[in-house]
């Protein structure tokens, strides 16, 4: 198993300081964010949202297959993997998606994540098995892109979108090959929509998880409805402090065999990013040696 960081996660530091960071704090590898920057930098930033208004530990979109190369330098001078370019751009994006799979191609990165398609009911435009119908469609479209690049496309659990859970992450995905397309388990998501048992999860999605996500959060009391009703909201946590049980995923990732790539995606804010991600480096080794020890008998 080799642990990296999704570079969403280091909104304060460039390329080639994401680099030399996670080399330092002894990762093995990096899972690359890809998107569209503003032309410059907003003169104020709230520090909840500095990983999606200006993230400098970003490879740009428009420039993809520039930007590749020279992570790929960087990353190749440090020892450091590339576990995946992340986009987020829709499967029926093809256009946009197209140089990320060369660009993925170029480098001899075999992953490249798309699908994060929004849903929100009271936006919808069709019914949601309507528009389920064509997420299935648009993936299809790509399988002669992926066999030409060699590139596997991956979805991702993710709250608020059209594969909130693995139940539904594995309908999308029925019956296309998992040498071209995969998952990414995200347990972190699943606690605020989604949720399914590991190990049934696992079970059901078997080759189809490509690469697993590492956060936390919780559902915390937000007040009460005009009926006196209490209402919640979702709240990043440090990976020891949220509801996803970190431990026993570890638990059955080890029993399900599963020796793949995971990055740290950590949307916490109670520690400075250098000392949050040197915390959570050691604790995914404690995770990972835990899940080796024979369990005592009840």
């Amino acid at each position: 198993m080799k642990f990296g960081v999704f570079s969403v996660s280091m909104p304060e530091y460039d390329v080639p300081q994401s680099v030399q960071l996670l080399k330092e704090l002894g990762y093995q590898g990096v899972e690359w964010r890809v998107a569209e920057m503003p032309e410059k930098e907003p003169e104020e930033i709230d520090f909840e949202k500095r990983y999606w208004i200006y993230n400098k530990s970003t490879l740009e979109l428009r420039d993809i297959s520039n930007e590749a190369a020279k992570a790929k330098q960087l990353c190749d001078e440090a020892g450091l993997d590339i576990f995946g370019l992340t986009t987020y751009l829709a499967v029926g994006e093809r256009e946009k998606l197209l140089p990320v799979l060369q660009a993925a191609k170029e480098i001899g990165c075999h992953q490249v994540r798309a699908g994060l398609v929004p849903y929100d009911p009271a936006k919808a435009e069709k019914p949601y098995p309507e528009l389920f119908a064509q997420l299935r469609e648009d993936l299809k479209a790509l399988e002669s892109s992926l066999k030409e690049n060699q590139v596997k496309l991956v979805l991702e659990i993710h709250m608020d979108t059209m594969i909130a859970s693995p139940s539904a992450a594995y309908r999308a995905l029925e019956g296309l090959d998992p040498n071209y397309y995969g998952l990414i388990f995200d347990p972190g998501n699943m606690v605020n929509e989604g949720f399914e048992e590991y190990q049934k999860s696992f079970e059901l999605l078997g080759d189809y998880i490509a690469h697993i996500h590492i956060k936390n959060g919780i559902l915390e009391a937000d007040g009460r409805d005009e009926l006196g009703a209490l209402k919640w909201k979702r709240t990043w946590t440090p990976l020891k402090e949220g509801m996803a049980d970190l431990k026993k995923l570890f638990e059955i990732m080890h029993k399900m065999g599963y020796d793949g790539t995971v990055s740290i995606e950590d949307f916490s804010n109670q520690q400075p990013t250098k000392e949050k991600l040197e915390y959570n480096i050691q604790y995914l080794h404690q995770l990972a040696e835990a899940a080796k020890q024979p369990k005592e008998q009840a």
